[in-house]
């Protein structure tokens, strides 16, 4: 069900953000999501496009316009706990992920997806085939490996910086008072990409953080990957995504990724998907829409172009 925007909390001014494209609010497994969506309903699949933490749908914007230029339908959702969709305090492990967005991909009247996402996003899109196989049939990856192979070697995948910061996370409130700094947001970008993001860009994403709960909830998915994943929920989750995807799939990886060793991430990926079209960005590090975004859009087209003719 798609509502309209009347009566929007004021606290999500700095999400409802205008340009070439339409804000929606929508109702999926159980909670209201933010949808922000461009280009004419078609026969093909629907892209749906899924940003990675601690960010939002805007890290797609030069995304969007391009995609719904080229003929596509395009969705970018904030997902549960961020921007302006409901921040439940439950939810976030990977599994629940995945129905979040098969639930949008439905409610937005699509049958059929293509899934694209970035970082913690490209875990949930590469999830998709596996545990929603009947709604997803491609998926694309930004700066992440298949998860089954991340989890395995996740220390030798992460470079050993961000590997010594990881149990900081699971101290109460340390990474909520930290992340809505415009400072910390600039020392992300510095850190694990390598072409500078100007400085409205790190002001936009640290006001977005600022919003009630956002920022803890922000970093639920990220806490549940480094610890939640050892029970339960997270053994089924990896049985259920060890099975081979069989569905076109594209992974984007920086060359200067400052997050994510790249000699290791190919080979883990190609591993698992028998269509797989693995490309490096020489230029880039992990943000890639935000360091690289025309490079990023020209190879989503002809990948999608090639892949999904319409």
């Amino acid at each position: 069900m798609v509502t309209t925007l009347s009566g929007v909390n004021r606290d999500y001014s700095d999400v409802i953000i205008d340009g070439p494209w339409d804000h929606e609010f929508v109702s999926a497994h159980g909670a209201r999501f933010h949808v922000v969506t461009a280009g004419m309903a078609n026969s093909g699949p629907l892209i749906t496009l899924v940003h990675t933490t601690p960010l939002m749908w805007w890290q797609w914007r030069h995304t969007i316009p391009a995609l719904a230029d080229a003929g596509w339908r395009v969705a970018a959702l904030d997902m549960r706990g961020t921007g302006a969709s409901d921040k439940p305090p439950t939810g976030y492990d990977q599994i629940t992920r995945t129905r979040d967005v098969a639930g949008v991909i439905r409610s937005l009247g699509a049958s059929k997806a293509i899934v694209v996402g970035h970082g913690l996003g490209a875990v949930t899109a590469w999830s998709m085939p596996s545990l929603q196989p009947a709604i997803t049939v491609g998926v694309a990856a930004l700066s992440a490996p298949h998860p089954a192979r991340l989890h395995a070697s996740l220390r030798t995948s992460l470079n050993k910086l961000p590997w010594r910061r990881l149990p900081a996370l699971h101290l109460p409130s340390l990474g909520e008072r930290t992340l809505t700094r415009p400072e910390t947001m600039s020392r992300l970008f510095t850190r694990f990409g390598h072409q500078p993001v100007p400085g409205q860009v790190i002001d936009t994403y640290a006001n977005a953080l600022r919003i009630p709960f956002a920022a803890h909830n922000s970093l639920e998915p990220l806490r549940w990957y480094t610890k939640g994943i050892a029970g339960p929920v997270g053994r089924r989750y990896l049985q259920g995504v060890r099975t081979g995807i069989t569905v076109p799939a594209l992974q984007l990886q920086g060359a200067h990724d400052g997050l994510l060793r790249r000699e290791l991430i190919a080979a883990d990926s190609s591993a698992l998907c028998s269509n797989l079209r693995f490309e490096t960005i020489s230029d880039a590090g992990f943000f890639l829409t935000e360091e690289v975004p025309n490079t990023v859009n020209d190879l989503l087209i002809d990948w999608l172009s090639k892949s999904f003719p319409q």
